[in-house]
């Protein structure tokens, strides 16, 4: 009998059918990867493994047995006894998975408790011992801190801990990596490896990251609108994909050994910063956030900086676009919110007013320029929206009605309109999937192109970094740590920083993955 068996699953919300006739099968000890963009129904197939679509009106058809246990039939109290004690799910944020108010040590216990009626005492022990296994340093003191105390990578290992504390034979890990830097990325995804074959549970992966899943499993079953569009072993759909779908999923994914074609990058200088220095706090308490940098961009460049959370990347940022002012050094031209450097940020959700329709978020510089002919305005906001690929008539939508990449979209547009010569594009594409974020990056570029545009690309991901880049800053604790021509940075760098960084990047070949993955081990162990 398969760990995981299902036969023709289908989930509908009341007319979107999310997850259409899918079937697959998973043995134990073995690794499946559920590829695909968003609302390609992968989720809400995991969600259906433990029952959490019950009691949510979701109409379920078909047939789920996990660890011998039918979960459409299943009585709730078989339900809650799987949940957790046979299968576990790992989900995208740990940060809202886990409760503010409580120890993470105390979180772990109770999960235990619930499935094994042990004393509270033997549960805080098996708090620590988990922590243990999966790498928080001084586990026994850590387990008394609350989630806010730890760090993005942590935290993820802390939900990886709980769900392994009742040693569940079947481990569903949700875009476990999505929002991490790239050396935790690996060392997650190292840490699941090892677990796997240490304990011999399975492992149903759910990414939209295919090199995510190359690193990680056996199987992949690519879907698509809900339906699998493609299934077999990871190398041979990754090496020789049969599918159109497949094939330009693949084809979208940035890699660190392809150099793009270099930009038309002029002598003229459009923004110059020196000695550029920021501090958070005062005496004792004070961090440097960027020390000591100094670059240049010319017209028509892409520079990108790249580093891990904490590096000063997007304080960096922030002091070129002028909101932030720096502690010390200088920025030519200089003095507050320049209208020739613009910003698009990471997330353009939060950075578009919800009650205000997109076309009156992209008309504020017109009007902050002094612009008051409300026609002139709402023709140039249509002719704005129309550059970036999006219609005229989309002006008086509001941010809900648009998917993420449209959003960011709206986003570029709302940065053109003050006609800058800088755009600083701090994590543009980070919360989109692969070809999303290829379609976003060829905007950028014919933008540029067409408008001799200098853009500063900041990123935590080295594959994009070296697909739009023509020079990279690579920064690490507010310093930059290298920096030159993309193709020698990321050919032959020189510090061990960057040498780290480019290790850590996935690799769609398995065997590749593979070697890469014990070399971090044999470094690890020195």
């Amino acid at each position: 009998m398969s760990l995981v068996e299902v036969t023709d699953l289908t989930v509908g919300f009341g007319s979107l059918r999310a997850v259409d006739g899918l079937s697959f099968r998973l043995e134990k000890g073995a690794a499946l990867g559920l590829v695909g963009e968003s609302g390609s129904g992968k989720s809400t197939v995991a969600s259906a493994l433990l029952g959490l679509h019950r009691g949510t009106g979701a109409d379920v058809g078909g047939s789920v047995r996990v660890a011998g246990i039918d979960v459409q039939e299943a009585p709730d109290a078989e339900l809650r006894r799987l949940r957790g004690g046979k299968a576990a799910m790992v989900f995208q944020d740990p940060l809202s998975s886990l409760d503010p108010y409580y120890a993470v040590g105390d979180q772990i216990a109770e999960v235990y408790r619930v499935h094994v009626k042990a004393s509270r005492r033997a549960a805080r022990a098996r708090a620590v011992e988990v922590l243990d296994r999966v790498g928080i340093p001084d586990a026994a003191r850590r387990a008394r801190s609350r989630p806010h105390e730890f760090s993005g990578g942590m935290r993820q290992r802390a939900l990886i801990a709980m769900a392994l504390a009742c040693e569940p034979d079947l481990l569903i890990a949700d875009e476990p990596t999505t929002a991490l830097d790239v050396t935790v990325q690996a060392q997650i995804l190292d840490l699941l490896h090892t677990l796997r074959e240490e304990t011999g549970m399975g492992l149903l992966l759910v990414t939209h990251d295919v090199g995510v899943a190359a690193e990680s499993v056996d199987e992949i079953l690519v879907m698509r609108h809900g339906r699998a569009v493609e299934h077999g072993l990871v190398g041979a759909v990754l090496g020789a994909p049969a599918q159109a779908y497949t094939q330009e999923l693949l084809g979208a994914v940035p890699r660190v050994d392809a150099p793009r074609t270099a930009s038309a990058v002029t002598e003229e200088v459009v923004l110059e910063a020196s000695g550029l220095r920021r501090e958070f706090g005062r005496g004792k308490k004070a961090f440097v956030a960027v020390d000591d940098v100094s670059l240049t961009i010319h017209r028509g460049e892409t520079l990108g900086i790249v580093g891990e959370s904490g590096s000063g990347k997007t304080t960096l940022g922030r002091m070129l676009v002028g909101l932030l002012e720096p502690t010390a050094g200088e920025i030519k031209p200089g003095g507050g919110v320049r209208p020739d450097v613009q910003m698009v940020f990471q997330d353009p959700v939060s950075s578009l007013n919800p009650r205000r329709s997109v076309g009156e978020s992209i008309a504020d510089p017109l009007r902050a320029q002094g612009e008051r002919d409300e026609g002139r305005i709402r023709g140039r906001v249509r002719e704005l929206l129309e550059r970036v690929g999006l219609e005229a008539a989309h002006y008086d939508r509001y941010p809900h009605e648009f998917s993420g990449g449209q959003r960011q979209r709206v986003g570029i547009a709302r940065a053109l309109a003050a006609d800058p010569r800088v755009i600083v594009c701090d994590e543009p594409v980070s919360a989109l999937d692969v070809t999303t974020q290829a379609q976003v990056v060829a905007l950028l570029a014919e933008l540029q192109r067409e408008l001799g545009l200098a853009l500063v690309f900041v990123a935590h991901d080295l594959a994009v970094v070296r697909q739009v880049s023509d020079r990279v800053a690579v920064m690490r604790r507010g310093r930059i740590v290298e920096y030159g021509p993309a193709d020698e940075v990321y050919e032959s760098p020189r510090d061990p920083y960057t040498k780290q960084l480019l290790a850590a990047v996935p690799a769609l070949d398995p065997e590749v993955a593979a070697q890469r993955r014990t070399a971090r081990r044999q470094l690890t162990a020195v």
